[in-house]
C-alpha cells in the first residue's frame, strides 16, 4: 500500500517492502527588519514570508525489502539537480507548489560481509518552492 510520494521516491508498506517516514515536521516564518531609533523604540517592519520548510526521518533497509544505496542515490540526485518535487501524504499534497531537498543526514547502521550497507537511518530537509 502506498503512503505517499516525494518526487519518485515511493513511502509504501506491504508484506514485502516496508519504506516510511518519521518525524514529520513543517516550519514556517515570517520575515522583520528592525529600525533603530536614537533613544527610543526599535521599530519593526514586515518584509516577507520566508520559505517554508520541511524535514522528515526514513529507515532504509534491505531486511525491510529496499536497497538503500538505490534510495539514497535518488536523495543525492534530486539534492544536487535542485529539481522541484510534489510531496504527497495519502491524498494530500503538501506545501502552495513543490519542494526541493535542500540537505540530508545519513547514519550508516549496518552492514554484510562484503561491506555493502545493508540499512540506514535518512534525515531529509526540505525548502519550499513556488512558481515563479
Amino acid at each position: 500500500m502506498q503512503v505517499g510520494v516525494l518526487g519518485d521516491i515511493v513511502f509504501q508498506v506491504s508484506s514485502k517492502v516496508i519504506k516510511t517516514f518519521d518525524n514529520l515536521q513543517w516550519s514556517g516564518s515570517a520575515r522583520y527588519s528592525e529600525h533603530n531609533r536614537h533613544l527610543t523604540n526599535t521599530l519593526t517592519e514586515f518584509t516577507g514570508i520566508d520559505p517554508d520548510t520541511m524535514s522528515f526521518d526514513m529507515e532504509i533497509s534491505a531486511y525491510l525489502g529496499v536497497d538503500p544505496m538505490t534510495e539514497l542515490v535518488k536523495i543525492w540526485t534530486y539534492e544536487r539537480s535542485g529539481k522541484p518535487l510534489t510531496f504527497v501524504v495519502g491524498e494530500k499534497a503538501y506545501g502552495k507548489y513543490k519542494w526541493t531537498i535542500k540537505s540530508h543526514k545519513i547514519k550508516m547502521k549496518t552492514y554484510d560481509k562484503r561491506g555493502n550497507v545493508t540499512s540506514v537511518s535518512v534525515s531529509i530537509n526540505l525548502l519550499e518552492y513556488l512558481k515563479s
